[in-house]
């Protein structure tokens, strides 16, 4: 298959987001160093004795990588757009796709990548990891076992640095334990089983926690410099931990683009950093980058990546229509750019990338069931409430004016197209009754007032604001302004208030907002993020922040959830414990028919697949690429085999 290391062992993981049992896997197939090539600057370098021969740049025995299309030519710069100063996810879904293991293309199964192979225990506590003997961190230093526990026991799990462990590398309320077999075997044990350890560990969440090369960060950590925090203070930041998260990254927002001297196993190096003030990021070619093609050509065939800077979208069209871009999906998938970007493909000579979206909302309503006034709070956690303004929305005309009639009224839950579809938590309370939802209404005390508004059972205007973010999602502005009118019809007044991201977040993370709207994800891989299915994610469950809390500290923060919730959170603690992909989805059934009895967020349509465009002279793209945050595209479509023609 194409853009698939030459080994057939692979975990599958089905459309589910499961494994269908635990094995070793293995990598078939290499071929030998010596015997392909290398980009003609490199060689140049080798010549001038600044940089060691290839045979000594790469393992012996290399991770072999079939072209999509064909064994590609070196050269060119490659031009990629972001958008503002903190776009650094633009950077990461490009470039950082280099863990230990990855998805394929299909987004179907994980496959070895820096690890060639593993074992996981038959009780899914403990996975060992050979790693490729031989594979060279960009500044020539060797990458072994000691990089990884480094990364885990040293960096992640050090309380001042972080303040929790990640979700991926704690079961149980207990952190992983990660030791040192040989330079190349590293074993990670879990306090319970940890069944969804291999697929959390190929998404980005589960990438940034193994990228912290030991023999570079370790400066920047009192355990090993006595004198960090004189070195902090001499580099103009208040603290070692300051210090170490700029110039070593974080293991959730990857800062690593702004900091030319860490090391990385990525194909592209930072030239010109992602910091303030910037205007664009330029990478170029990893020497030592432990990749090569079926013909034993080292990757990436591709000079220099230019990542241009643009303050809005508009700027971003045009450089698209004007050819400036060579690939490009985000930012600019926006159904009512489409039209444009097709009228204009001659042009900028480029061809249209299709997105299969693995979300399962398009726009998700989230109530803040643990609001702070204790008025609102009871609003909204009156499920007859949220009921009628359900159907009290108009979903086929909203689909028709913002969707341009491509989508379907949905509510929640996986896609129609997964074997876990729940026709109920899916479908419930879709069809549009504004009569009927006044009456639900009425009844539950919400009377009108003389202005024709209703008024909550206090007596206050029943009033609230909705956040959403329009740089990011604009579609969702609009989708609201319509939710606005068809909600005045049945006497609810509402805002649509548009904030900019970090003030979003600010407000979700204090608790402080009404509701909040973000794309709801589940459709295609419901194991890997189940935050509308309970209070799963303390930044993506905004009905019940603190129930997320809650949940993630084992009980030690937030505020404790009621019994639908804790039975959730239980009940998806032992899905993910269960390797049998039929006994996991029997329970994942579970918790569908409890999220959908309890009806905590409101859905408005089925999530709309994306698209972008290609320069019709780049080659190996796949054309048609699932979107997803977990499979974090076109990453594992891997750029490093993308190639020009001219």
């Amino acid at each position: 298959m194409p853009n698939e290391i030459l080994s057939r062992g692979v975990t599958r993981r089905t459309v589910l987001g499961g494994m269908a049992g635990v094995a070793a896997l293995s990598i078939a197939g290499r071929v030998s160093a010596a015997a392909g090539g290398e980009a003609p600057a490199l060689a140049q370098l080798v010549k001038d004795g600044k940089l060691p021969p290839l045979a000594e740049r790469l393992p012996k025995k290399p991770m072999v990588v079939t072209p999509y299309e064909k064994v590609g030519t070196y050269g060119g710069s490659l031009r990629r757009g972001l958008r503002g100063s903190s776009d650094h996810n633009g950077i990461l879904r490009m470039v950082g796709n280099q863990s230990l293991v990855r998805w394929n293309l299909d987004f179907t199964a994980v496959q070895p990548n820096l690890a060639e192979r593993w074992e996981v225990s038959d009780d899914a506590t403990q996975f060992t990891f050979h790693l490729i003997e031989g594979v060279r961190w960009s500044d020539g230093h060797p990458f072994t076992s000691d990089d990884i526990v480094f990364a885990i026991e040293d960096c992640v799990k050090n309380t001042e640095l972080y303040s929790s462990t990640p979700a991926q590398l704690a079961v149980a309320g207990k952190p992983v334990t990660v030791e040192k077999i040989d330079d190349y075997t590293v074993k990670f044990t879990f306090a319970a089983a940890n069944a969804l350890y291999l697929e959390n560990l190929a998404t980005p969440l589960g990438q940034h926690p193994t990228l912290f090369p030991k023999h570079y960060c370790s400066q920047f950590l009192p355990k090993y410099n006595p004198n960090i925090e004189a070195d902090a203070k001499k580099a103009g930041v208040t603290s070692w931990t300051e210090l170490f998260r700029s110039r070593c990254g974080d293991i959730e927002i990857p800062t690593r683009w702004g900091n030319v001297d860490k090391p990385t196993l990525d194909p592209w190096v930072v030239k010109e950093p992602y910091v303030g003030g910037a205007t664009r990021v330029v990478m170029t070619r990893n020497p030592y980058f432990w990749q090569v093609d079926t013909a034993g050509n080292q990757l990436p065939y591709i000079d220099e990546i230019n990542f241009g800077i643009s303050q809005d979208v508009e700027s971003l069209m045009l450089n698209v229509i004007s050819g400036k871009i060579d690939i490009q999906e985000r930012h600019i998938s926006v159904l009512a750019n489409k039209p444009t970007l097709s009228q204009n493909m001659q042009k900028g000579d480029y061809r249209l990338l299709t997105l299969v979206p693995s979300a399962s909302q398009q726009c998700q309503i989230y109530f803040n069931i643990t609001h702070k006034d204790p008025a609102m709070r009871k609003m909204f956690a009156d499920k007859t409430f949220r009921q009628a303004l359900s159907i009290g929305i108009n979903r086929p005309e909203l689909i028709d004016i913002v969707y341009f009639g491509q989508s379907e009224p949905y509510q929640a839950g996986p896609r129609p197209t997964h074997p876990w579809y729940h026709e109920k938590y899916a479908r419930q309370f879709t069809e549009y009754d504004a009569d009927k939802a006044g009456a639900m209404l009425d009844q539950a005390g919400y009377k009108k007032g003389g202005d024709g508004f209703r008024l909550r059972p206090d007596g206050q205007k029943v009033f609230f604001s909705i956040d959403v973010i329009p740089t990011l999602y604009p579609d969702l502005v609009d989708a609201l302004e319509l939710v606005k009118t068809h909600w005045a019809q049945i006497g609810i007044d509402m805002k649509v208030n548009t904030i900019e991201r970090a003030l979003y977040y600010t407000r979700g993370d204090d608790n402080a907002h009404d509701a909040q709207v973000w794309p709801g994800p589940g459709g295609l891989d419901p194991m890997l993020d189940p935050r509308d299915f309970f209070a799963f994610h303390p930044q993506g469950s905004r009905y019940a922040i603190p129930w997320t809390l809650w949940y993630t500290s084992n009980g030690a923060r937030g505020e404790e959830p009621p019994e639908s919730q804790k039975k959730r959170m239980k009940l998806f603690d032992e899905a993910r414990s269960t390797a049998d992909l039929d006994k996991r989805g029997a329970i994942m059934k579970q918790i569908f028919d409890i999220a959908a009895e309890e009806f905590e967020t409101v859905g408005l349509c089925l999530a709309v697949g994306g698209f972008g465009i290609i320069r019709n002279n780049l080659r190996n793209v796949p054309e048609k690429e699932p979107d997803s945050w977990s499979w974090p595209n076109p990453g594992p479509a891997m750029p490093q085999q993308f190639t020009f023609t001219s």
